[in-house]
């Protein structure tokens, strides 16, 4: 079957929409004429390469999108998407932030939460995720979550899967993508673990830690995500660096037993 590329008209007006702003309101911000932006959307005018880069700005949107965007009307794509292997100083950049952050976790994924380089710390934390799971390339959001995964073990398993919830329905409103689509109607479907502690008190707390059981111990961290400022590559603007930090004194004691046995192991 062929599929026919969208005009960019069409994709235009649904940007616009996404983003809830009227043809006045983005006419505005671009610097043009609610008559021309109709015109725009409609196909009785064609948009030149510095306007669609205007409208993209104003609409915030992702690089990716905006060679859609160009290519629609009838422009080469104004950026790359180069393998990672091939962006030398972004590569090294990152590779020192992970290994730096030794022995906590700490990963990079792309658009889909597939990881794409790891630290590959503390490695009795997977200790019982299914092989599968495992199997590069490895999705954050599944391992963590998944019953044959982390799942069984994450304590507050009900926070933390309202917290994965919340942010891959923000990246379905920033960009409708139909593989993050799946993987959300996909882990709603995850089961919660017998015994998962659903309760807490957010008063006492300035974030939610992701606590995990293991043999050692439970342990409780606290996440950030980062992403490359002012991108100017796919690939790049797409990746986003995970940091798992200690959230108290007993998760840093048992990341240091967990150390010790790995460097012990043969």
């Amino acid at each position: 079957m062929t599929v026919h590329p969208l005009p960019f008209g069409v994709i235009l007006r649904r940007w616009r929409e996404r983003r809830r702003m009227t043809q006045a309101d983005l006419a505005l911000s671009a610097e043009s004429s609610t008559r021309h932006l109709s015109c725009l959307e409609t196909g009785r005018a064609q948009p030149s390469r510095a306007m669609i880069g205007r409208l993209a700005e104003c609409l915030d949107v992702p690089l990716r999108e905006r060679n859609t965007l160009l290519v629609a009307a009838g422009f080469a794509p104004g950026f790359q998407e180069r393998p990672l292997a091939e962006l030398d100083a972004a590569k090294a950049a990152i590779d020192r932030v992970l290994a730096a952050h030794l022995p906590y976790p700490a990963f990079a994924v792309d658009r889909h939460w597939n990881v794409v380089l790891s630290n590959a710390a503390l490695p009795q934390l997977y200790e019982g995720c299914a092989p599968d799971l495992m199997r590069p390339p490895v999705n954050a959001m599944r391992l963590i979550l998944h019953p044959a995964g982390m799942g069984p073990r994450i304590v507050n398993f009900a926070e933390w899967h309202a917290y994965s919830v919340s942010l891959l329905r923000q990246q379905i409103e920033a960009r409708a993508d139909p593989a993050i689509q799946g993987l959300l109607a996909e882990i709603r479907t995850y089961p919660v673990p017998p015994g998962a502690d659903g309760t807490f008190d957010a008063s006492q707390r300035l974030a939610t830690p992701l606590r995990i059981a293991t043999r050692f111990g439970t342990v409780s961290f606290l996440n950030t995500l980062t992403m490359f400022g002012t991108p100017s590559d796919v690939t790049l603007a797409e990746l986003v660096l995970e940091m798992l930090f200690p959230a108290d004194d007993e998760t840093v004691e048992i990341a240091k037993a967990m150390t010790g046995e790995q460097a012990g192991a043969p």
